[in-house]
C-alpha cells in the first residue's frame, strides 16, 4: 500500500472515525484529549496523577484472557492510555510473558507532543514507549505530515522512518479520500525528533507536482515553521539593466536571538552581487543591518560618464525601550551613489533619511532629543544643499493644576541645521499655553486658548537659499508673539434613515499679533496649503518658522450618520481674514487672499467592502477646484479594486519648489479565480496638462510604474510571478520591463 493512501483506506472503511477525526482538527494534527469521550467505552477511566505517570490505563468493549499463552485480548473500541500518550486500536493483545503488546485496526497513537500515528498496525512495548509499524502516516501537531513504508519509535521518542516521504500539505480532501500534496521530499532515511521539531532527511529529493525537480543532499526542517541553518528556496528574475538574476541565500541561527542571512546574486550582464542580512533581539530592545556590496559599471545621473567602482547600500534601525519611560530608536539609510537602488530592485526612495531619537514620555511630560540625516538620490538634486538637523530637543509638560479653571502647558525647542554648501540656521523657542473647555447647558462647547512665544534665531549664508521668501535676514534674530482664540461647537443629534446623525456647526475666531515673520529663516513650514485637516488649527503653518498672525474668523460644518454597515462623514468650511494687511502667505496655497478658499473631506465606507474619500479645495471665486484627491477602496481581502486620483491646480504665478502642480493616477487590484489563483496589478501614471506648466492645452497621459503578477497559493505552497516595467531611466537605472519568479514551500525555507 502506498504510504499516503494508508489514511485515506481507514476513513473510508469508518465513516464514524473519519468524522472524529475531523471534529478533534482533521488533519491540522492538533492533539488528542486525554480523557474519553463522555459515553465512551473509557468514560470512567481515573484521572492521570503524579504517581501513577507509569501505569496504563485502558478500556475495551471486550477483554479476553487466554491462559495457555498468557495473554490479554482487548477488542471493540479500544483505548489505552500511559501518562499524556494515547492509544486507540480495533483490538490489542498483550502478551504478559513478552511484554509484547500489538494493535490492530485502525490504529491511532497520539504521543506526549500531540503528534498522531496513523496506521493499521503497530508492535508496542509494553510501557508503549517503543514501536514498530509499517504503512504509516504521522500527522505533526504544527501541521506537517510524515508517510513512511516502515517506521519505529525508539526509547527516547523518536522517529526513525525508512522510504519515507515528508510534505506540509493536506493528503486527504474534504471527504477523507486521498489526494497527491502539491510538494513532497521523499528520503531513504528520516529521523523526527519531536522534543526538538525537526525532521532531518538522507537521500532527499524535492518533488513539484509530482516531478522530481532537485536533489537536497542534507536537509533539515523545523515542523513549527521556525528558520533553521540551510539554504533558502532562490528567486529568479529578469531586467533590461541586470538581465537574468538568480539569487540564493544561506541561513544561519547564530543563538536563539540572533540570525544572519548571507544572500548571493548572479547576473548575466552585470557582475555579482552580496547581500548581508543580521538580526539581534535583546532584553530591552532589538536592532538589525543589511547591507549590499558589489563592483559594476556606475553611470551618474547625466547618463554621460561611466566607471567601474564599488557600490553598495547600508540600512540599519533599531529600537530598545531602556525603562518604563525612556526609549532609544535609530535607523541609518546609505548608498554609495544615486541609481544603485533603482537599478538593483532594492528601492526607488529618492531620499534616505537616517535619524536617531532618545525619548522620554511621563504621565505629564514629554521629552526628545534626535538627529536628522539625508541623502538626496533625485536626478537634479545637490547634496550639498540637503540639510542635517542635530541636535532637535523638544520638551513639554502640562500642568494639572487649573489656572482661571483651565490647564497650562510649557514647551521648549531647540534646532540646529547646517549644511556643506547652503544656509545654516540655529533656532530655540519657549512657549506657554492655557487651555479651557466648557460645555453651556445648551450643549454648545467652547475652548478658550491663550499662547504666547518667544523665538530666538541665528542664520549665515542665507544668499545660498534660491528662494528669497526662505532666507530670512543673516545673523541673530528674535521674535514674540501672543495668540488668543474661541473655538465654538455646537452639535445636533437626531435619527435619520433608520440611523444617527450628527450635525455640528464650527466657529472660531483666533487673534495674533503682528510677526515680523520675514526676519526669519523659513526651513520647517514651506510645505503651507489649506486643507480640511488644518482649517480650525491656530496656526496653519506645517512647523514653526513662520506664524499666521493678524485676526481671522473660521466657519465650517460637519455632519456624520452612522446606521447598520454604513457611515458618512462630511466637513466644509472657510476663513475670512479681518485685517486688510498683506499676508505672508504666498499664492496656490488657499490662504492668500481675505477671503480663504472652501476646503473640505467626504467619507462614505459600507462595512470593510467599500471605502470613498473626496478631499477638495475650491477657488473661493470662480469655485474651480485647486485640489481634488479621490481614494477608493472596493471589494475583500482577496478581491479588491484600490483607485486613487489627485489633481493639483493651484493657480500659481510665482514657481516654489514645494508648491508645484500635479495630475496623478493611481490603480491597484487582485482578483482571486479558481480556488488557488490570483492576478494582481497596480500602476501609477501621470495626468499632467500641459497647461499647468506651459499655458498649451495639450493634454499628457505618462505611465510612471505599472506591475502585473499571478499568483497560485494553498496552505503549504505559493508560487508569484511577477511583471514590471519602469518607464524612466535614471543613469543606469534603465528603463525598461522585468519579471521576477518566487515560490515558497511551507516548512521549506522561509521569507
Amino acid at each position: 500500500m502506498a504510504p499516503w493512501a494508508a489514511l485515506c483506506v481507514a476513513l473510508a472503511a469508518d465513516p464514524a472515525w473519519a468524522a472524529t477525526m475531523r471534529e478533534a482538527g482533521g488533519l491540522s494534527a492538533g492533539g488528542l484529549e486525554t480523557g474519553a469521550e463522555a459515553g465512551g467505552p473509557a468514560a470512567d477511566l481515573p484521572q492521570r496523577t503524579r504517581y501513577d505517570e507509569n501505569k496504563i490505563d485502558f478500556a475495551a468493549d471486550q477483554v479476553d484472557y487466554d491462559d495457555t499463552n498468557d495473554v490479554v485480548i482487548a477488542t471493540g473500541n479500544v483505548f489505552l492510555r500511559r501518562g499524556e500518550q494515547t492509544v486507540r486500536a480495533n483490538t490489542v493483545r498483550w502478551n504478559r510473558k513478552t511484554g509484547q503488546i500489538m494493535a490492530q485496526g485502525q490504529l491511532r497513537v497520539v504521543d506526549a507532543n500531540g503528534n498522531e500515528l496513523l496506521t493499521d498496525q503497530m508492535e508496542l512495548s509494553e510501557d508503549l514507549s517503543v514501536g514498530l509499524t509499517h504503512n504509516m502516516l504521522m500527522l505533526m501537531r504544527e501541521g506537517g505530515r510524515l508517510a513512511a513504508n516502515e517506521g519505529r519509535r525508539d526509547t527516547n521518542g523518536h522517529y526513525v522512518l525508512t522510504q519515507a516521504a515528508y510534505t506540509g500539505c493536506d493528503v486527504v480532501d474534504s471527504k477523507g479520500c486521498e489526494k497527491k500534496p502539491i510538494w513532497k521530499v521523499t528520503a531513504r532515511h528520516v529521523e523526527y525528533d519531536p522534543d526538538k521539531k525537526i525532521v532531518r532527511f538522507k537521500g532527499a529529493r524535492l518533488s513539484l507536482f509530482g516531478a522530481s525537480i532537485v536533489p537536497l543532499p542534507s536537509l533539515q526542517v523545523a515542523t513549527d515553521g521556525r528558520p533553521l541553518p540551510g539554504f533558502l528556496v532562490p528567486d529568479f528574475r529578469t531586467s533590461a539593466a541586470n538581465g537574468f538574476e538568480f539569487s540564493s541565500t544561506y541561513y544561519a541561527r547564530l543563538a536563539n536571538n540572533k540570525d544572519l542571512a548571507i544572500t548571493g546574486y548572479a547576473f548575466t550582464k552585470a557582475k555579482p552581487m552580496a547581500k548581508v542580512h543580521y538580526r539581534q533581539l535583546g532584553d530591552t530592545g532589538a536592532f538589525q543591518i543589511t547591507g549590499y556590496l558589489t563592483r559594476s559599471a556606475a553611470t551618474d545621473v547625466s547618463g554621460l560618464n561611466t566607471q567601474q567602482k564599488w557600490r553598495g547600500y547600508f540600512d540599519a534601525n533599531g529600537k530598545y525601550q531602556l525603562s518604563p519611560n525612556w526609549s532609544l530608536d535609530f535607523s541609518g539609510r546609505f548608498a554609495s551613489d544615486r541609481t544603485f537602488l533603482r537599478r538593483y530592485y532594492i528601492s526607488s526612495d529618492d531620499t534616505l533619511r537616517s535619524n536617531i531619537n532618545l525619548e522620554r514620555i511621563g504621565q505629564t511630560s514629554y521629552f526628545s532629543l534626535s538627529g536628522w540625516a539625508f541623502q538626496t538620490l533625485r536626478a537634479t538634486g545637490t547634496q550639498g544643499l540637503v540639510p542635517i538637523a542635530l541636535p532637535m530637543i523638544d520638551y513639554r509638560r502640562r500642568f494639572d493644576e487649573n489656572l482661571l479653571g483651565g490647564k497650562i502647558e510649557v514647551r521648549a525647542n531647540t534646532l540646529a541645521i547646517t549644511r556643506s554648501a547652503g544656509q545654516d540656521m540655529q533656532r530655540a523657542f519657549a512657549s506657554v499655553e492655557w487651555n479651557l473647555r466648557k460645555m453651556t447647558p445648551m450643549g454648545q462647547i467652547i475652548t478658550l486658548t491663550a499662547l504666547g512665544r518667544g523665538d530666538v534665531y541665528h542664520s549665515t549664508d542665507n544668499l545660498l537659499t534660491s528662494t528669497a521668501i526662505y532666507r530670512g535676514t543673516a545673523g541673530w534674530q528674535g521674535r514674540a508673539t501672543a495668540t488668543a482664540a474661541a473655538d465654538i461647537t455646537w452639535p445636533f443629534v437626531g435619527p435619520l434613515f433608520g440611523g444617527t446623525q450628527v450635525l455640528t456647526p464650527h466657529v472660531q475666531f483666533v487673534a495674533t499679533s503682528p510677526t515680523p515673520n520675514m526676519r526669519i529663516p523659513n526651513e520647517d513650514a514651506r510645505a503651507i496649503e489649506l486643507e480640511d485637516i488644518n482649517l480650525f488649527a491656530l496656526n496653519r503653518f506645517p512647523g514653526y518658522d513662520r506664524i499666521e498672525d493678524g485676526n481671522r474668523v473660521t466657519y465650517g460644518m460637519e455632519w456624520r450618520l452612522e446606521r447598520p454597515n454604513w457611515r458618512i462623514n462630511a466637513n466644509v468650511g472657510q476663513s475670512y481674514r479681518l485685517t486688510s494687511q498683506p499676508t505672508l502667505l504666498p499664492q496656490g496655497t488657499g490662504l492668500s487672499d481675505r477671503m480663504s478658499d472652501i476646503v473640505g473631506r467626504t467619507e462614505i465606507r459600507y462595512r470593510d467592502f467599500f471605502k470613498i474619500t473626496h478631499r477638495y479645495r475650491l477657488d473661493h471665486d470662480s469655485f474651480v477646484f485647486r485640489r481634488n484627491e479621490v481614494d477608493a477602496t472596493l471589494g475583500s481581502d482577496t478581491t479588491y479594486l484600490e483607485v486613487g486620483y489627485a489633481r493639483l491646480n493651484r493657480n500659481i504665478t510665482t514657481s516654489q519648489e514645494d508648491l508645484v502642480d500635479s495630475n496623478e493616477l493611481r490603480t491597484a487590484g487582485r482578483i482571486a479565480f479558481a480556488k488557488f489563483w490570483s492576478v494582481f496589478g497596480s500602476g501609477v501614471f501621470d495626468l499632467s496638462d500641459k497647461s499647468l506648466l506651459a499655458n498649451t492645452s495639450t493634454a499628457s497621459f505618462q505611465p510612471l510604474r505599472t506591475r502585473l503578477g499571478v499568483s497560485f497559493q494553498t496552505d503549504c505552497f505559493q508560487f508569484d510571478l511577477n511583471w514590471r516595467r519602469d518607464y524612466v531611466t535614471i543613469g543606469d537605472a534603465v528603463r525598461g520591463s522585468s519579471f521576477e519568479l518566487r515560490f515558497s514551500l511551507r516548512n521549506l525555507g522561509f521569507r
